[in-house]
């Protein structure tokens, strides 16, 4: 099996399973491949992170007051972790990046059979510097610095992005956005938002286009996603406004969208925007205006990246571990973890999996290059999608 099949059946399986596939899937579908750790397949695809951004200053994001310091910036300790807690209930932080948010997500069933795909989120409240679940949201991206966190409420496509400050959770603004949004990306200067725009709910599972699943147990049906990306709006976050672009679904070589939610992200540099696919080039990329446009040179490789760049672009995240930008030459000694983001030029945060185990549970540690160290910073947790305990981090400047 080459590994266009194996991406493209593993797709399958996940569709099967009735969830829709995150961006990076297929990335982190090659990642495991190339390190035969096939049996964990269903659980990193699941796992997301967000890429870290760089520190800037954005003063209209800054909504906290001059009065209020965050918790981000209050405790400025290189490193602080919590190995008693899973998910974690006190701020975790390494270097220039915080956790800010995670989420957990179930399958909900509904009165005609359908089912959403529920993602709950808890937010760092920047006041106290403990992780707080709030119900309101179905979608959340947090800005570079942690004070804002972009947010749609339940009932997707939602007509509106709220701008929620985190220091007094109060959205703070509500930019329309009319085409209807599901999904959301802060550019890495925190300066605009990419808001992916659906006729429908990417989430919802419907019945009326169920499949028969065949397994061990004799056959069940299953509810289906349906494909309904519209475009794109770039929200100018200063002046509120938002342009809308058109851009359909990217479709395989047998002219087929496998995965409902394909939300658009910015490139580490914030100039353009790109989207995952399950079948070379495995990114496809777009300008702001939504014209289709090649990889930037720089990005030409970067399949399985959650990390992306370090924050000085020397070093590059692929799935196999990390490389050197000018040169091409692989980074020694880099543990084989699923790379998660930077921590600064040399440290990275990264799950660890407990591989003596059945389980294979996962924490968060903090690696640094070229040495042996590895800091844990959580508690382990499981890896399985829907269980209780599982959780997906995402990360931040401070």
């Amino acid at each position: 099996m080459n590994v266009e099949e194996l991406v493209r059946d593993t797709f399958r399986e996940q569709a099967a399973d009735g969830a829709s596939a995150p961006p990076g899937f297929a990335d982190r579908v090659l990642a495991v491949r190339r390190r035969r750790r096939a049996r964990t397949i269903a659980g990193a695809a699941v796992a997301t992170a967000a890429a870290v951004a760089m520190a800037v200053a954005v003063p209209f994001l800054d909504t906290g007051g001059d009065d209020v310091r965050p918790a981000t910036r209050l405790n400025r300790s290189d490193i602080i972790g919590h190995t008693d807690q899973s998910p974690p209930r006190d701020m975790i932080a390494a270097g220039d990046i915080a956790l800010t948010a995670f989420s957990r997500v179930q399958r909900v069933k509904q009165p005609d059979k359908d089912e959403i795909i529920t993602r709950t989120y808890s937010l760092l409240d920047q006041r106290t510097g403990k992780y707080r679940e709030d119900a309101r949201w179905s979608f959340v991206d947090v800005s570079p610095g942690g004070r804002t966190a972009a947010v749609l409420e339940r009932q997707l496509p939602a007509r509106r992005v709220g701008l929620l400050n985190l220091i007094t959770g109060k959205v703070d603004r509500w930019i329309p956005v009319p085409q209807g949004v599901a999904g959301l990306d802060f550019s890495p200067d925190g300066t605009k938002l990419v808001a992916t725009t659906y006729a429908k709910d990417p989430d919802r599972l419907y019945w009326s286009r169920r499949i028969e699943i065949h397994g061990d147990h004799g056959s069940t049906f299953e509810p289906q996603p349906t494909p309904s990306r519209t475009g794109f709006s770039v929200i100018d976050l200063a002046a509120g406004t938002a342009e809308w672009h058109k851009a359909p679904y990217w479709k395989d070589s047998a002219r087929q969208s496998l995965n409902s939610r394909a939300d658009f992200l910015f490139n580490h540099r914030g100039t353009l925007l790109y989207e995952h696919t399950y079948e070379k080039p495995y990114r496809v990329y777009r300008d702001l205006l939504g014209d289709k446009v090649a990889a930037p040179k720089a990005e030409r490789e970067l399949v399985g990246a959650d990390a992306g760049a370090s924050p000085d672009g020397k070093l590059l995240v692929d799935p196999s571990g990390v490389v050197e930008v000018a040169s091409g030459k692989r980074v020694p000694k880099v543990p084989d973890m699923g790379l998660l983001a930077w921590a600064d030029n040399k440290r990275l945060v990264a799950w660890q999996i407990d591989q003596n185990t059945k389980e294979l549970p996962r924490r968060l540690v903090l690696i640094t290059l070229g040495t042996d160290r590895i800091v844990p910073l959580s508690d382990y947790g499981t890896q399985d999608p829907y269980a209780v305990g599982h959780w997906n981090p995402m990360f931040s400047a401070r």
